[in-house]
């Protein structure tokens, strides 16, 4: 019997996850209750056949050539792969994979919940109910603000935008989207969506909501211009990539009263959250959760170790991999 292919994993996964993968490879698994620190990475790398990194770690030709040629596929534990030189693992050969379509809609959900949060002041009215400092019911006490037959306005139309689409209109919300490319009318039909160019969409929502990967165009996309063209009444939800958002500016929107509040999951300096933001009541700020529940981080591993699966055992292309031209000319 051949032996099993080595597989790094950057940080242990959901139990089902690590049953699949200690089944079909010989594991070295990342022992700190936390990210793999960079040097460890880089000098437990060479000799395995595949990795399964997280978003936090960085696949660059730096750790590319530590590999020392042994690598042959990436399979990420993320949607998102910004945090991989997807140029240079095509140059050496390196397989690619991610993790589409499951975290969709716990996303979306999440999503939902920050706009309920933020508009309702749920995280204000928890802490102080907690406390006792809850005085009693009174006509003017907590008042927030409704979500129902409100404008959402999506930047991204991609599987969550369509997710969280669905999902405002269960809430009688009516829904406009941007995007580079347009949808064609039909399919806007179907959505029960419109198209705004970005000022337009920015002016016109009461809830603006993030579903764009993060690119050299998306970067900082949402900064004092666009913060600006928002009515004093709106929120800003973040659930896409902090860098999206030009977090100062956003801070000093949301002092100002420029815009009325901001739900966020992701930010700029990530684990690291700008100081202004951390003094503001008119912010709910919560810790990178889209994917998190067990039910979707299970998926997302399954997903990730059928990749290497796929590509280590069986001979095939990935099921979801990002530069298959690195299969068609082995």
């Amino acid at each position: 019997m051949s032996p099993k292919p080595r597989v790094l994993v950057t940080r242990e996964l959901p139990p089902a996850v690590m049953e699949f993968l200690q089944a079909s490879f010989e594991l070295t698994v990342n022992p700190h209750d936390g990210p793999m620190p960079r040097e460890e990475l880089l000098k437990a790398l060479p000799g395995h056949a595949g990795l399964l990194p997280l978003l936090v770690d960085k696949i660059d030709a730096e750790l590319l050539d530590a590999a020392g040629g042994s690598l042959g596929i990436v399979a990420n534990y993320a949607v998102g792969y910004n945090n991989i030189d997807l140029d240079e693992a095509t140059k050496r050969g390196v397989a690619v994979s991610n993790t589409p379509d499951v975290l969709t809609d716990s996303t979306a959900d999440l999503a939902l919940a920050l706009m309920l949060a933020v508009a309702r002041r749920m995280v204000e009215a928890d802490g102080l109910t907690r406390p006792g400092r809850f005085p009693g019911w009174g006509p003017m006490f907590m008042l927030g603000t409704d979500l129902h037959h409100k404008t959402l306005g999506l930047i991204g139309m991609g599987r969550i935008g369509r997710a969280v689409a669905r999902r405002g209109r269960g809430f009688d919300m009516r829904v406009l989207y941007h995007q580079r490319n347009r949808l064609d009318p039909e399919r806007e039909r179907r959505l029960a969506v419109e198209y705004r160019d970005l000022e337009h969409l920015l002016a016109e929502s009461d809830f603006i909501s993030l579903h764009i990967p993060l690119t050299p165009d998306t970067r900082r996309m949402i900064g004092q211009r666009e913060l600006g063209l928002m009515k004093p009444s709106a929120y800003l939800i973040n659930t896409a990539r902090g860098e999206v958002v030009d977090e100062t500016a956003l801070v000093r929107a949301l002092q100002t009263g420029a815009i009325a509040g901001a739900g966020l999951d992701v930010y700029e300096n990530e684990p690291e959250l700008h100081p202004g933001l951390v003094k503001l009541s008119n912010t709910v700020l919560i810790p990178h959760l889209g994917s998190a529940t067990l039910e979707t981080r299970t998926n997302m591993g399954l997903v990730a170790a059928r990749n290497l699966r796929a590509f280590l055992l069986e001979g095939r292309r990935p099921p979801n991999c990002l530069n298959p031209q690195v299969l068609d000319q082995k």
